[in-house]
């Protein structure tokens, strides 16, 4: 219990060590008094601390995984994003030997996905190939794919050729977010911006919430391609791509954002929860559905 406030100064601070009583003794027969039973015990986290129980954040438990919330239910599409660095000389034959064979996966039946787009990055990481893929059933469809192309020899031909011309590779499993717009096959010219978010462990629902409302703020020249969260590889990522007809274009579209009452509010929610984040703009290949 608190006693009322006293001006007299403190003149000493005393732990009785045998009650676990911390007292701070002023020169008057006031005193403000905290108790706690300590425990010996070492099994015991740091946490339980009575200070420090003052400042933990308050999460709200969850009654369900993010993806199960985040993700669209009336699809069981699942994405791989790659991210390809290719060694500088041997750009022009991986793009060649690209548009030579995935076309011919994504036209065919047998294989149940799809090429959503294929890109090099033209600012950002320099020499990089980007390639976005869709499954359709999700995990399964994803197994049955791998399991076809091993047993393809054109495609098992050009894996052991585009290691050659490799510098390094990673990928991610993704899910596409419920309030996105579905990539689907669009004519050009366009270049694509690919806006890659990694959140603070934790904040993926915040961050959905949010930009389900913020969406709608950047749909007047159709430029939002589509929203995605990683589920395998990099771990709470975002990646956000849109398309623009040109630099200028997309600068003129994010400044007209910030004259939209209620962007400017969801900007400064949305930023606490990013701890890295990139831009990269990519142009896309002659066979790349998204152009």
């Amino acid at each position: 219990m608190f006693c009322a406030p006293c001006s007299a100064p403190l003149v000493e601070a005393m732990l009785l060590e045998d009650t676990s009583v911390f007292a701070l003794r002023l020169d008057s027969d006031q005193c403000l008094l905290f108790h706690r039973r300590l425990t010996s015990s070492n099994n015991r986290p740091r946490e339980d601390s009575w200070l420090k129980s003052l400042f933990v954040r308050k999460v709200d438990p969850r009654k369900d995984a993010h993806s199960n919330l985040l993700a669209k239910k009336e699809t069981s599409s699942l994405y791989k994003l790659q991210f390809h660095n290719v060694k500088p000389e041997c750009l022009e034959a991986y793009n060649k030997i690209c548009q030579e064979v995935l076309p011919k996966i994504h036209e065919d039946a047998h294989y149940p996905c799809t090429l959503v787009g294929t890109w090099n990055t033209w600012y950002g990481e320099q020499d990089q190939a980007v390639h976005l893929w869709r499954y359709e059933g999700g995990y399964p469809a994803l197994t049955e794919v791998m399991n076809k192309l091993r047993e393809n020899q054109e495609f098992v031909n050009f894996r052991k050729a585009r290691s050659d011309m490799l510098l390094s590779r990673k990928n991610q499993l993704l899910l596409e977010f419920s309030f996105w717009n579905e990539p689907i096959p669009r004519p050009g010219p366009n270049i694509y911006e690919l806006r890659s978010y990694q959140l603070r462990p934790g904040t993926m629902i915040e961050w959905g919430n949010y930009w389900a409302r913020a969406i709608r703020f950047r749909q007047d020249s159709n430029e939002a391609v589509g929203g995605f969260f990683s589920q395998i590889g990099q771990l709470y990522m975002v990646h956000h791509l849109w398309a623009y007809k040109d630099l200028q274009t997309r600068e003129d579209i994010r400044n007209a954002a910030w004259h939209k009452h209620g962007w400017e509010e969801l900007v400064y929610y949305t930023v606490p929860l990013i701890q890295e984040m990139e831009s990269r703009i990519m142009i896309p290949l002659k066979t790349s559905p998204l152009q």
